[in-house]
């Protein structure tokens, strides 16, 4: 059957795509399958016990039925939207009305709304692309624009550290943004490489989308104040020129599907009407249960006191098994600033990172190339090529089992 352009674009493999299917071949695996790709949380078991206690009582109260039982608007739960406001003007004071907020189907639905209101073609001719200032970034922005060609991205300096580690950095001099340019986007942490943009960069970035009249969006998932999943110093950023980013997924609700858009209400406000058009309305399970979370700020506790240190703590096992089974000095892994994934390179990969993948897929271990996280870079580079993301939150005996697979892999490689 024949299908649109628009068909066409969306209906043909995609990193995203694929990595989804595998997270889905892992839970399904069972114990046959290592889940070292996708960005499923870890099963915190504080956490979801919590959880459970939250639901149970809203089964209770006969509040989960009155949730699953009606329609919200297409902003999204009123009383949740409300109760964030307080928490951040309590906490941050940045001054937020429930015109600020609106929930998404998740950050992923998100970002389809912002890069196609803020990208693609223009009724002037003109197309403007979404900026990433610093590859490598998400893979799930890459096939999130219905326009094709819909992004650029900058190289990063790349300082290698002392102990088999590196670090990217904003290459600043290289940076250019122009009238083509729609929006600024960056993750913090960054997914996939646990890198956290410091305050100047971020500072320096907003600079540049004042200057150039355009939002610069932060991709706070794994951020601050929740889930909090950054290990290295960094101060929460908003201002009316800024759309943030949140979600409940890293919490330890991924399966409920609840993105949070902080932004000018003018983006707010399209945003809302685009949800109207495609969903009806966001989901309302994820908001009804986190609400007491955020009223009594129970979530800011769980985050800095729970969640944080469990992935810290499961950074530094994981680092200490890959540098202590894997031998080739051609070896470094992006220090870990936060998220919960590691950014392994392979200094002169005998061979692509996708053929990695492939290798050790067949090997019951899953993890994810590298080569799917630089939309938007254009030019050859070899770099690209010699990377693959490690996702350390499974239990610790799935991560060492899936290490070993890895590092006599790779020692077999560099032989």
């Amino acid at each position: 059957m024949p299908y649109s352009i628009f068909g066409n674009k969306f209906t043909q493999h995609s990193g995203i795509n694929e990595l989804m299917d595998d997270l889905n071949e892992g839970v399904k695996g069972g114990d046959d399958i290592l889940m070292l790709g996708g960005g499923n949380p870890a099963a915190i078991p504080q956490i979801q016990t919590r959880l459970t206690q939250l639901m149970q009582a809203l089964l209770n109260e006969g509040k989960l039925i009155d949730t699953l039982a009606n329609y919200d608007g297409p902003q999204g739960k009123n009383s949740f939207i409300e109760a964030l406001v307080d928490l951040f003007n309590d906490i941050y004071d940045w001054q937020l009305t429930s015109e600020n907020i609106m929930l998404t189907n998740g950050s992923q639905n998100a970002f389809f709304y912002l890069f196609n209101l803020l990208g693609g073609n223009f009724s002037d001719d003109k197309k403007k692309k979404i900026l990433f200032p610093l590859a490598p970034e998400y893979i799930g922005y890459a096939d999130a624009s219905v326009s094709e060609d819909a992004f650029v991205a900058v190289r990063p300096k790349i300082t290698e550290l002392e102990n088999g580690f590196f670090k990217y950095n904003i290459d600043f001099d290289a940076l250019k943004v122009d009238q083509n340019i729609g929006a600024i986007c960056v993750s913090r942490p960054t997914n996939p490489t646990g890198n956290v943009l410091t305050d100047q960069e971020i500072a320096h970035l907003d600079r540049l989308a004042r200057e150039n009249n355009i939002p610069l969006i932060i991709d706070n998932a794994y951020g601050t104040p929740f889930p909090n999943m950054i290990f290295a110093e960094a101060t929460p950023f908003w201002n009316e020129n800024t759309i943030l980013c949140l979600s409940l997924s890293k919490l330890g609700l991924p399966g409920a599907r609840c993105g949070i858009v902080i932004a000018n209400p003018d983006i707010i406000k399209a945003m809302s009407n685009l949800s109207g058009i495609m969903a009806l309305s966001p989901g309302g399970i994820g908001p009804e249960i986190a609400l007491p979370l955020v009223k009594t700020k129970e979530i800011i506790k769980l985050s800095d006191e729970v969640i944080k240190p469990f992935y810290q703590g499961k950074s530094e096992k994981a680092i200490a098994l890959l540098q202590a089974k894997i031998s080739t000095p051609n070896f470094k892994i992006h220090k870990s600033e936060g998220a919960l994934f590691l950014w392994l390179w392979f200094k002169e990969l005998p061979i692509s990172s996708n053929e990695l993948y492939k290798l050790l897929k067949k090997k019951g271990l899953l993890i994810v190339s590298g080569h799917y996280f630089f939309p938007g870079l254009d030019q050859e580079w070899q770099h690209t090529q010699e990377c693959i993301r490690l996702n350390y939150a499974q239990d610790d005996l799935v991560v060492e089992r899936g290490i070993t697979i890895l590092a006599d892999t790779i020692n077999e490689l560099y032989a």
